[in-house]
């Protein structure tokens, strides 16, 4: 048996709880996987690595419509592999040689653990770890349909895709959340014939129902989106390409392609830790329950010294929502007697696709069932188009909606769809964040004409709420 001060599992956004304050200290850092975690080797860094030059590849038909006549002659698939993967893997490799081998207050186990109790945890070369404070931090993983033909070579997930040695020229997306748009993106981007079947009747369903039936219509004119088939089974061809057969209301649909991809969601590993055996409380998706202040519970009762983050815990899947509560954990870590918890409030996402989507806060479904009064709320949609920048753009998809409380004045929800939506939400997350209204976000400050950001500003002023007297002018 080894005793820690310190042990964590995972080294995503769990390894920068190791800060100076454990210098003096003994500290365990556990991981089977990758080095880094999902988002540095397989998720957030690489994908968005992959839009960018995707984005590019899309361009030349947006730059038709304004007169510039431009051509994707080639992609260099191995080139962008290699240089993206070139950067990561040596970060990769680089985080571990420094815990591993030039902390000597660090040793690294890379192998999978399972808890014994919140303080007690089982390698699986049998060695027996105890530590007096515990971080649960081990991730999510790709979960797979259970129908046949999953575990074929051409069949692939997030975590794989990525590494293909050649480009495929006809690709099969499964699935309709954000991980599907985005590579359904990249490779359209990039070259490659796209197909994607979602067994629903939208793309990115859980989103605001504007931007869902917005973004399905534009996807659709981008690649071929089959909509309300389910998969049943996955089939190898004698040329070496792959089936997906699927099915809507008894009516068979064969697809072919070279490659698969799997994208119909992630689940917490805390099964892989036999949190449940070990006592720990679990939410209906399996994540590790967690108080306010990231303790994991145990009937109800937090575990004093044993915290959870990230995916492991949290409902959100983001890197961002993770660094926060890594930050929550650190401090708590080291300042036991003065805890603090983990601010949840207008939590923001993105989705790296073409278009571009970002949302924080409510949708308009959700204010309007939550609202004591449904005549409070109320919502606005601005279109790109309406700007002079949309004009510029000649954009005919691009919009802003946003839903707002009439009697308080502030902002409910933003849902952006269009070009870099992920920069344009940013003010509206942090008036959310700041409780700034809307009427002084609006007219409190000056926003720069004729640029895109007057698309955000419209759409504040459209919400016509109330103004005071005193209401910026």
């Amino acid at each position: 048996m080894t005793r820690y001060d310190l042990a964590i599992v995972g080294s995503g956004s769990g390894n920068s709880l190791i800060t100076p304050y454990w210098d003096d200290k003994k500290v365990a850092l556990i991981d089977a996987g990758i080095f880094g975690g999902t988002c540095l080797n397989v998720g957030c860094i690489p994908t968005k690595m992959f839009v960018y030059p995707a984005t590019l590849g899309a361009s030349t038909q947006q730059a038709g419509r304004l007169g510039i006549d431009l051509e994707r002659r080639s992609t260099n698939w191995r080139g962008i592999r290699d240089r993206i993967f070139g950067r990561i893997d040596a970060i990769s490799a680089a985080g571990l040689r420094y815990r591993d081998q030039e902390l000597d207050n660090v040793d690294v186990y890379q192998e999978r653990v399972v808890l014994r109790d919140p303080h007690t945890l089982v390698t699986g070369s049998g060695e027996v770890i105890t530590a007096d404070q515990v971080v649960l931090a081990s991730g999510s993983r790709a979960v797979l349909p259970d129908v046949p033909g999953v575990e074929l070579p051409q069949v692939h997930t997030s975590d794989t895709i990525m590494r293909l040695d050649d480009l495929p020229e006809r690709v099969l997306v499964i699935g309709g959340g954000f991980i599907a748009a985005e590579f359904a993106h990249v490779f359209h981007g990039l070259g490659s014939s796209v197909t994607q079947v979602n067994r629903s009747g939208a793309l990115l369903r859980h989103h605001d129902e504007e931007i869902s039936r917005r973004f399905t219509a534009a996807a659709g004119q981008r690649w071929e989106v089959v909509l309300d088939h389910a998969l049943t089974s996955i089939t190898g061809n004698d040329d070496g390409t792959v089936t997906g057969h699927f099915e809507q209301e008894g009516q068979p649909l064969e697809v072919r392609a070279d490659v698969v991809l799997l994208a119909t969601g992630r689940i917490p590993n805390s099964d892989r830790l036999d949190a449940a055996a070990a006592g720990l409380d679990l939410e209906e998706d399996g994540r590790l329950a967690v108080d306010d202040f990231q303790r994991v519970l145990s009937g109800g009762v937090p575990v004093e010294g044993c915290y959870a983050l990230g995916d492991a815990s949290n409902e959100y899947q983001l890197k961002h929502v993770a660094n926060r509560e890594a930050r929550v954990v650190a401090h708590n870590l080291e300042h036991p007697r003065a805890l603090r918890a983990t601010d949840r409030t207008a939590v923001p996402a993105a989705v790296f696709s073409d278009p571009q989507i970002a949302a924080v806060g409510l949708t308009e479904a959700q204010a309007r069932e939550q609202a004591a009064d449904e005549s409070d709320v109320v919502a606005v949609v601005q279109e790109y188009g309406s700007t002079a920048y949309g004009w510029a753009m000649e954009d005919q998809e691009g919009l802003v909606k946003l839903v707002a409380s009439r009697s308080t004045g502030r902002l409910l929800g933003a849902h952006i769809m269009g070009h870099e939506a992920s920069m344009l939400i940013q003010p509206l997350i942090q008036a959310m964040a700041t409780g700034l209204g809307v009427v002084d976000m609006a007219r409190g400050q000056y926003w720069i004409h004729p640029a895109l950001t007057e698309v955000v500003e419209n759409a504040l002023l459209g919400l016509d709420l109330p103004q005071g007297a005193d209401a910026p002018l």
